[in-house]
């Protein structure tokens, strides 16, 4: 049956536009939502962090059985289960008055996370566009890019004018208005999951590559590069208003981080085809530690020249935003292109537990080594050297991989 390019659009906006929101309201409003619970919980940095890496832990340990499920066919049920999920968490956060409730409700919020984020998301575009599921990956990107540059502004505003428990309320809603339905009716009539006939091949094919160097040392690039990113966000503010920059510079700055990102997607979009792929995959995590290099650099300049601190910061912004966008494709192809494309959602799964907790310890990480007299530096020390462990694991998986093409699928 030929394929509607109309109907395929339509699913790839409407995923797209339930991406921004969902990582709008939940992932990118964290940072935000940080400093107000401090003040009416009483907590430290430390102890507030740890939510957020409890979201990620238990994201991680959701993955597995999520990418099972949308393996089996079931990728609806997932997405839309997973959105009412995160309604109802964002609604239960603005009645919370302890620590154990705020815990709680990020640790679900993190399921919920696993079967809405775009894990999740890259998976069904796999499966439903498996010849060009890359192209597909980015485009669907494009909109989702922009949750931090729509979400931060306007999570700010609502919780200026309404408070940090009734802005959460307003985030609810968008789920329940507009992700749940989307996610019930464009994920209609999925890709099937194969004959029971072959699950015992497909297991043993499965177990195969979770014991092979490829998918070893593509699950190593994959984790660490998504500590790095899972560990900035929820400190982002923090950092930036500890190096003295003015307030609309440190909403400005990471709300430009979602332009930069569709920006870099739009340049490998439009461009990719120009280059060697491999070679792309390879150059665009290079990034990451260049923008940790400038951002060190950025906050010793700023309390000596208040100009220069500024232009790196800027310069920061950049490289991260761009890397960041196009990193996640990057990522989010990896398993694919270099291990297996008929089992990308199990194995994507299965990297669920040293996922979430590389991811879960990122942001408790730069809490704990945050201090009055150097503030993040310790920190961004440490994730400069990660990302440079992660750029080599990725090498070492190119070059085996082409060198042995026979042995993916």
């Amino acid at each position: 049956m030929t394929r509607d390019p109309r109907a395929d659009r339509r699913l790839i906006v409407w995923l797209s536009l339930s991406q921004l929101v969902t990582w709008g309201s939940v992932f990118y409003t964290f940072a935000l939502l940080m400093e107000p619970v401090e003040r009416a919980l009483g907590l430290g940095r430390a102890e507030s962090s740890l939510a957020f890496s409890l979201a990620l832990l238990a994201e991680g340990l959701g993955a597995y059985p999520v990418g099972r499920w949308i393996d089996r066919g079931h990728e609806r049920l997932v997405m839309a289960g997973g959105s009412l999920v995160v309604g109802l968490c964002l609604v239960l956060h603005g009645f919370i008055d302890s620590l154990a409730h705020f815990y709680a409700v990020w640790t679900v919020l993190g399921l919920a996370m696993a079967a809405t984020l775009y894990t999740p998301v890259f998976a069904v575009l796999t499966r439903r566009f498996p010849q060009d599921f890359r192209r597909a990956i980015i485009t669907m990107t494009f909109l989702g890019g922009l949750a931090s540059t729509v979400f931060i502004p306007l999570t700010a505003w609502l919780i200026a004018s309404f408070g940090w428990r009734h802005a959460l309320w307003c985030l609810a809603a968008l789920q329940f208005l507009f992700c749940f339905p989307v996610h019930a009716v464009v994920l209609r009539g999925g890709p099937r999951a194969g004959p029971a006939g072959t699950a015992r091949i497909d297991a043993a094919s499965l177990a195969g590559h979770l014991r092979g160097a490829p998918f070893l040392l593509a699950g190593g690039f994959i984790v660490l590069m998504m500590a790095i990113t899972a560990a900035l966000p929820a400190h982002m503010v923090s950092l930036l208003r500890e190096s003295g920059l003015a307030e609309a510079w440190v909403i400005a700055i990471p709300a430009a981080i979602g332009v930069l990102q569709v920006f870099g997607r739009a340049l490998l979009y439009f461009f990719e085809r120009h280059f060697d792929l491999h070679r792309a995959n390879l150059l665009i995590p290079c990034l990451m530690p260049m923008a940790m290099a400038t951002l060190l650099l950025a906050l010793w300049a700023a309390p000596h020249a208040a100009t220069l601190g500024l232009l790196l910061a800027l310069l920061f912004v950049l490289l991260y935003g761009m890397g960041n966008g196009m990193l996640t494709i990057v990522k989010g192809t990896a398993i694919a292109q270099y291990v297996d494309r008929e089992h990308v959602a199990s194995l994507n799964g299965a990297l669920g537990i040293p996922l979430a907790l590389a991811r879960a310890a990122a942001p408790l990480a730069l809490g704990l080594l945050w201090s009055p007299q150097a503030g993040y530096r310790y920190g961004l020390w440490l994730l400069l050297g990660v990302s440079c462990v992660a750029i080599a694991s990725l090498l070492l998986l190119q070059r085996r991989a082409l060198a042995h093409p026979s042995q993916r699928r």
